[in-house]
């Protein structure tokens, strides 16, 4: 490895440090919003019990989403992107 990629690898780790025990501020921060579960559901037209069929979660999960006691994470967060952004396509996918 050269030593000026090497020596840029430090620093940025050195930086990665300092941002994480708060000592420097974070060149850039994103905050993605949770989707918003019970108007994705309703936008379809879909029953709570046929929409948590749909994402393969238990219908309290469904319930806790859409009662903002829990957010989804992962998979499912990205799935609900999907199926807000593309709805038609997303179920098509889905049921295939």
């Amino acid at each position: 490895m050269e030593k000026t990629l090497f020596d840029d690898l430090v620093q940025s780790l050195k930086e990665a440090k300092a941002i994480a025990k708060g000592h420097a501020p974070a060149s850039r921060r994103f905050e993605v919003a949770p989707p918003d579960v019970k108007a994705v559901r309703e936008k379809i037209g879909l029953s709570q019990s046929e929409f948590a069929r749909l994402m393969h979660v238990s219908i309290k999960t469904l319930q806790n989403w859409e009662q903002h006691r829990r957010t989804p994470t992962g998979p499912a967060a990205a799935l609900l992107k999907i199926v807000s952004t593309a709805p038609d396509l997303a179920l098509k996918s889905l049921h295939a």
